[in-house]
């Protein structure tokens, strides 16, 4: 396995228009880790702990707010000194909890002899698409998601969601109703995190499992760069973790940013056939009875 590092970053930072605001709910209560984009646009944050954040964005630009268990809110940059956001009510059916028996276990999504390169994927949510096969009738339960990340600090903090594929083959329907928010350990590791409570199940229109980095102070680092040539200092900034990602051939890639998901596929209109080359995050699952 050939391990390299790559870092990019896929948003601007303007000094000269940052819009400054916080997030509640209806009570007043910050609301952390909200999801804020510029609409149609590759520039996004997270709002912190207590509900703050700041984003590079003139006052006639649209922000979107962004949160599992509340109502997306679009709202124009001048207006956002107090986002409040509207808890959703959901329908709940009957909770049935079905016995695990754990008696079979099968890992899917693991690539051999690919390459392995870190992003850093700035706001963007990057997803792995696992389809449904007629096997998982007998492993249809959800029992363990692992993520394979690079990082310089210990404890970052990250999302991971978990989508149904809709009737277009775009990630949809969430199953879970609340963020699912786990810590990511220091170095290059392979994360595994065990889903048995969450009572998951593969479903029959496949699954889309997404990474989504939180722009906070927690995960920020700060470095020191020299120009060889000026000798010169700059501050370099990075979000942890990152990702690590293998390079494959793939029918498309989904991307979720500018608050939207966005497809990539082959472009035929050049006379282009077959299959595209994608960055696709380093993610397995392991599936029960």
């Amino acid at each position: 396995m050939i391990l390299k590092y790559l870092f990019f970053i896929l948003f601007s930072i303007s000094f000269s228009a940052q819009t400054r605001g916080v997030v509640v709910d209806e009570s007043g209560k910050p609301i952390p880790y909200v999801n804020i984009w510029v609409e149609n646009e590759n520039i996004g944050t997270t709002s912190e702990e207590n509900g703050e954040f700041s984003i590079a964005a003139s006052a006639n630009k649209n922000l979107i707010f962004s949160i599992l268990g509340f109502e997306k809110r679009i709202i124009k940059a001048s207006e956002v000194s107090n986002v409040i956001m509207k808890a959703v009510s959901f329908q709940l059916d009957e909770v049935v909890i079905a016995r695990h028996f754990e008696t079979k276990k099968i890992e899917i999504g693991t690539i051999n002899n690919s390459v392995l390169e870190a992003f850093d994927n700035g706001p963007r949510i990057d997803v792995k698409f696992f389809p449904y096969e007629a096997a998982y009738k007998k492993t249809k339960f959800i029992k363990k998601v692992s993520i394979l990340t690079d990082s310089r600090i210990d404890n970052a903090t990250v999302k991971i969601h978990f989508y149904k594929a809709d009737a277009n083959g775009f990630p949809g329907e969430e199953l879970l109703t609340k963020d699912y928010i786990v810590n990511i350990q220091k170095g290059v590791v392979r994360n595994g995190f065990d889903l048995t409570e969450l009572n998951l199940k593969m479903p029959k229109s496949g699954l889309f499992i997404g990474f989504e980095k939180l722009l906070i102070s927690k995960n920020k680092f700060e470095k020191t760069i020299v120009n060889s040539n000026t000798q010169k200092t700059s501050i370099q900034v990075i979000y942890y973790p990152l990702v690590l990602y293998n390079y494959l051939d793939r029918d498309y890639l989904f991307t979720f940013s500018g608050g939207k998901w966005n497809r990539q596929t082959n472009d035929k209109s050049q006379g282009a056939s077959g299959k595209i080359k994608v960055y696709e995050p380093a993610i397995n699952l392991v599936l029960t009875n």
